[in-house]
């Protein structure tokens, strides 16, 4: 048995591929299925946001290859070189990495909080899938619990940084007056929720909110002071906008060029900027070849320093030692699933032996044999085959000078003979 964590992220891989691997909401329950079905895979987990994808998983011995196999036949990789951006984490290096996802470290914001937020995500999809045993659900367990204990004993989160707010801090440096902007914001999930409630506290002038499904885009809008439109409705709205932020779900571009192009030339050639932070891409790459129009996307909110981190570095060396600890806790649990249970074993083994003298001694009685002479034969029987492979092992320790043995088996007979003398006594 195996733990198997692999995947990519910001760090090892342009978002051109990134993209390629991403999975969408409504796909990850069938992925999980087709997955857990492959030869030797007993557990899986599907992690996938705009800065990573990461399968999670529990193997059999000799399948530690599997998951790998399945990712590039599942997304249809031949060819596209996917090992070279891959990492790989087995056992405690697993459990480590999963641990510092789910904490910021390994995120493009060090110690942003969504992630944790998104990891549950990725645990109930797993739930409901139902492709999740006792490992990785305690390992799960154990990764909110981790992730808990460092937000509320380091200062790691103490700061108002993600890459919600680094978006409007980059566009501050645009506007120098976010108070004379007005922000079209496409899409109404949490990251885009964050933008706004940033944008409102830099008092920006007017809020449009896009979405696919305007009920959602409504309740939004309203929170922060906005004005809703559907989806549908965003390239007659465009150029109202003199920053565009965008995240939504969508497979596929949800602001093509030809759009902006229009909406520059309404504008009369006035700036527009646009940050796009969704995986899959939500703004055609080819608005970058557009003049006047200035197009971010997540990968390049990663040079943007802010002060805030400081404090947070700091804080993750502190993180660091507690999820160290925390992974020998677990891995100390993990091993002992490759063992036999000792109580179980022996019992086991007890039940045996009874059952073969009982069996004899029965036989006795149906021969003829008088009930005195079939319980001595039973008594002895047992007394012999259960003390037999304990007194052997005793005598051959104390030939070899195995003290932690003798002493450990000293601890063992005086409670069983404390506990018999205990019950004799009620």
């Amino acid at each position: 048995m195996a733990l198997i964590a692999l995947g990519l992220n910001h760090q090892t891989a342009p978002l051109a591929l990134r993209e390629r691997v991403a999975f969408p909401a409504d796909a990850t329950t069938p992925a999980l299925a087709a997955l857990s079905a492959e030869p030797g895979v007993q557990e899986a987990a599907i992690l996938s946001t705009c800065n990573r994808t990461e399968i999670y998983c529990n193997v059999e011995a000799g399948a530690e290859h599997v998951p790998g196999g399945w990712l590039h036949r599942h997304h249809d990789l031949a060819g596209a070189r996917i090992d070279e951006f891959m990492y790989r984490h087995a056992d405690a290096d697993a459990v480590r990495h999963l641990f510092r996802v789910a904490t910021g470290l390994e995120s493009m914001v060090l110690g942003e909080p969504q992630i944790l937020g998104q990891v549950k995500e990725a645990y109930a999809s797993a739930r409901a899938a139902q492709t999740l045993k006792a490992p990785l659900e305690r390992l799960f367990q154990n990764t909110f619990a981790v992730a808990k204990r460092v937000r509320s004993d380091t200062r790691i989160g103490s700061n108002p940084v993600s890459v919600a707010f680094t978006a409007v801090r980059l566009a501050e440096r645009v506007f120098a007056d976010l108070g004379e902007a007005c922000v079209l914001l496409v899409g109404a999930g949490e990251t885009i929720e964050l933008v706004a409630r940033h944008l409102t506290e830099s008092n920006v002038r007017r809020l449009i909110v896009a979405n696919r499904t305007l009920e959602n885009a409504q309740v939004l809008a309203t929170r922060f002071g906005g004005y809703a439109i559907a989806l549908a409705d965003l390239p007659r709205h465009l150029a109202e906008a003199d920053i565009v932020i965008s995240s939504t779900a969508s497979r596929e571009p949800v602001l093509q060029r030809e759009h902006v192009a229009a909406a520059i030339a309404a504008r009369r050639r006035k700036p527009m900027f646009l940050v796009d932070i969704a995986v899959p891409r939500d703004i055609d790459p080819g608005v970058a070849t557009l003049e006047d129009v200035y197009l971010y996307t997540i990968d390049d909110l990663r040079g943007i320093i802010d002060e805030n981190l400081r404090s947070r570095r700091e804080a993750a060396i502190q993180a660091e030692a507690m999820i160290e600890l925390s992974v020998e806790h677990f891995m100390g649990w993990w091993r002992t699933l490759d063992l036999r249970n000792p109580v179980v074993e022996l019992r086991r083994s007890a039940e045996a032996e009874r059952d073969e003298a009982l069996q004899k001694a029965q036989a006795m009685l149906a021969r003829g044999k008088s009930p005195d002479e079939a319980l001595a034969f039973l008594a002895n029987t047992l007394t012999n085959k259960l003390l037999h492979a304990p007194s052997a092992n005793l005598r051959a320790a104390a030939l070899r000078g195995d003290d932690d043995l003798l002493r450990a088996a000293e601890r063992l007979f005086e409670a069983a003979g404390n506990r018999e003398s205990g019950m004799g006594n009620r």
